[in-house]
C-alpha cells in the first residue's frame, strides 16, 4: 500500500489503506483540529525528532475495556498504602515534559518532541487532553495523559519516577473513567505492560467500529477532577 502525503486539508485516508507496520501517512500538521479528526478515526502521530509527522493506524489494535481492568494482589497492597497524592489535570505540561524527559534522560529516542508537547497542551487547553498526577509530599513523580473523545480515551504516554507510581496513576484513570461510563481506552499497540492489566488486542475493524459507537456520545471537557481533589 502507498503511504499518503497529506495537504493543508484535514482529510486522512481510510485505516485499511495502513501499511503491515501501520503506517498510513505523512505530513500535514498537529493543529487541534486535525488531531481530533485523526482520532476519530483511529489515527494517531508517532515520529522521531528527525522525522516528518508520521500517522499510524496499527492492525490489531490494542484497547482496555474499563471493566476489565486486572489489578495484581502487589498492587492492591500498594494501593492501600496510600503513599501518593493523585489529582488529575492540575499540572499537565510538567506531566507531558516528564514523560519525553525521562526516556531521552536514559539515553532513549522519545516521540514527544517539542512540537507534539506544543500540540497537546493546545488539546489540553481546548478542554480535550488530560493528565494524572501522582504526587509524593510536593514533588511530582509519575503521571500519565491521552485524550478524550465520546466514551472514547486515548492513552498517549505515562512516566515513573518511583516505584509504582506509573501504575498508581492508570488504576486511578481507569476507575475515574468508569465512573463516567467511558467504554474504551485506546492503547495503539501491544506492550506487557499493558496486557498484565487486562488490555487486549483487537483486530483493526472491531476497533474501528466500536470506536465510532462510543463517539455517538457527547465529549465531557476538561479540566477533570477526581474525587476528592
Amino acid at each position: 500500500m502507498p503511504v499518503f502525503h497529506l495537504s493543508e486539508k484535514i482529510i486522512f485516508p481510510p485505516p485499511h489503506f495502513a501499511e503491515k507496520s501501520g503506517l498510513l501517512a505523512v505530513g500535514g500538521g498537529l493543529s487541534p483540529q486535525r488531531l481530533l479528526a485523526a482520532y476519530q478515526e483511529g489515527i494517531f502521530p508517532w515520529y522521531s525528532e528527525d522525522d516528518p509527522i508520521l500517522w499510524w493506524s496499527p492492525d490489531p489494535r490494542l484497547v482496555l475495556y474499563p471493566d476489565d481492568l486486572i489489578v495484581s494482589k502487589s498492587l492492591k497492597k500498594f494501593l492501600k498504602k496510600n503513599k501518593f497524592q493523585i489529582t488529575m489535570d492540575k499540572a499537565f505540561c510538567d506531566v507531558i515534559t516528564n514523560c519525553a524527559s525521562i526516556r531521552t534522560e536514559k539515553g532513549e529516542g522519545t516521540w514527544i518532541v517539542s512540537e507534539m508537547i506544543s500540540a497537546y497542551v493546545k488539546l489540553f487547553k481546548s478542554g480535550y487532553a488530560h493528565s494524572i498526577e501522582v504526587w509524593l509530599g510536593k514533588k511530582l513523580v509519575g503521571g500519565l495523559y491521552g485524550v478524550a473523545l465520546g466514551k472514547c480515551f486515548f492513552g498517549e504516554s505515562m512516566f515513573s519516577r518511583e516505584t509504582n507510581a506509573s501504575k498508581v496513576a492508570f488504576v486511578h484513570l481507569v476507575e475515574f473513567l468508569k465512573e463516567q461510563s467511558f467504554q474504551l481506552i485506546d492503547c495503539q499497540v501491544r506492550t506487557d505492560h499493558l496486557m498484565r492489566f487486562g488490555a487486549k488486542e483487537i483486530p483493526r475493524t472491531a476497533f474501528l467500529r466500536q470506536l465510532h459507537e462510543f463517539l455517538k456520545t457527547s465529549t465531557i471537557k476538561g479540566p477533570w477532577r477526581l474525587k476528592d481533589t
